[in-house]
């Protein structure tokens, strides 16, 4: 009992009906550098042009700069039943507004259907749960950012076209900043016929009062992620701001 017996067994028993012990291999040394260098060669693609390019692709994609990166979205918001019922039902003021939205031409027509997008793409996000949430909370910031994207075309026809193209091109990567650029166009567009236009006075101040109220709202759910309905707050406030541009199109 008082003698200190070695922990490691007696290699009698190694391999024996393929049972290894722990800490030990069940090959020899020798036949672990064999196997090793065996699975490195069968592991290893063969050299070519081919194999080369895929190589050089990979890394030039894996090295992209940051706007072609996809975004990580926060996916705080639906942490009890009630919160999604209400994240849904403040998601159909969106689909309305677009049935509602005056179709004269080809642009108007895209920024209806885009914003009817919207609301089905936020009702699908929020009702949605696992893996598949992270991809629609994607297609909810794309479908957004679309939505800017085609108000902006049908407000403005003289947008330069190397705008609207790269604007295009960086959807799926980069959403947000598209939101940013073309929301931006509309604000002054709206600014500006609203100084010559008195009868837009009324829907532009109403708009300046409901973006800023958005605003805070959307930066509120992020730095809060616990409180909730906020984001639904937010669905409001945004439905109010894009009812008051719709103005513009009548």
């Amino acid at each position: 009992m008082g003698v200190q017996d070695d922990p490691r067994p007696s290699g009698g028993l190694n391999g024996l009906y393929r049972v290894q012990f722990s800490g030990q291999s069940l090959y020899s040394d020798d036949e672990a550098v064999k196997t090793n260098v065996m699975d490195s060669s069968i592991s290893k693609p063969p050299e070519g042009v081919g194999s080369n390019q895929r190589l050089l692709i990979q890394r030039l994609w894996q090295h992209r700069p940051p706007c072609l990166k996809p975004i990580h979205c926060s996916l705080s918001c639906d942490k009890h039943l009630g919160e999604t019922i209400a994240n849904v039902v403040t998601s159909l003021p969106f689909i309305v507004l677009g049935l509602q939205t005056p179709r004269k031409n080809l642009n108007t027509a895209l920024y209806a259907n885009s914003f009817i997008g919207v609301g089905i793409a936020s009702s699908l996000y929020h009702t949605s749960r696992g893996e598949l949430r992270k991809y629609l909370r994607w297609a909810d910031y794309t479908m957004i950012a679309t939505s800017t994207l085609c108000l902006s075309r049908a407000l403005r026809d003289e947008n330069p076209k190397f705008l609207m193209a790269a604007s295009t091109l960086l959807l799926p990567f980069q959403p947000l900043m598209v939101s940013a650029v073309h929301t931006g166009i509309m604000e002054v567009s709206f600014a500006k016929r609203a100084s010559t236009e008195p009868e837009l006075k009324t829907a532009h101040n109403l708009h300046k009062m409901s973006s800023l109220l958005g605003g805070a709202l959307f930066i509120a759910d992020d730095v809060f992620p616990q409180t909730s309905y906020l984001h639904a707050a937010w669905h409001l406030a945004a439905a109010l701001g894009v009812g008051t541009c719709n103005k513009m199109l009548e």
